[in-house]
């Protein structure tokens, strides 16, 4: 694969993530009974994991954006790393929480954040 190439995979991955990560933050802030399981009620500590959650995931989201539209290749690796190892935080949670698909979409985000992120500092 060509850096060129690689470069538009990363950014078009890494930039959908950012921008997914970033509207669950927003609307998990707006709604927080939606992060909910069945039955759950939303209290004061869970309107305040919500925006927690938003405080982290929306700037992080934002630098990511940024450098990519920057085209920052160099910058990008570390702070997809940070990014990543943010989403094994968030499947860890949504594994305690038995919330399959924050799990799954944790994962997901975390493998290319850190998959890319390895590329981008080897490369």
């Amino acid at each position: 694969m060509s850096v060129s190439t690689a470069h538009l995979v990363i950014g078009l991955l890494n930039g959908l993530g950012a921008l997914v990560s970033g509207a669950f933050a927003v609307v998990g802030a707006a709604r927080p009974a939606l992060g909910l399981a069945a039955g759950e009620s939303v209290g004061p500590g869970v309107v305040f994991f919500a925006r927690a959650y938003g405080v982290r995931a929306v700037p992080l989201g934002a630098a990511v954006l940024v450098l990519l539209a920057a085209g920052s290749w160099h910058s990008l690796g570390p702070v997809l790393i940070v990014a990543g190892l943010a989403q094994l935080g968030d499947a860890a949670i949504g594994a305690a929480r038995r919330i399959r698909g924050m799990v799954i979409a944790a994962s997901a985000l975390a493998a290319v954040h850190l998959v890319s992120a390895q590329w981008l500092l080897t490369h």
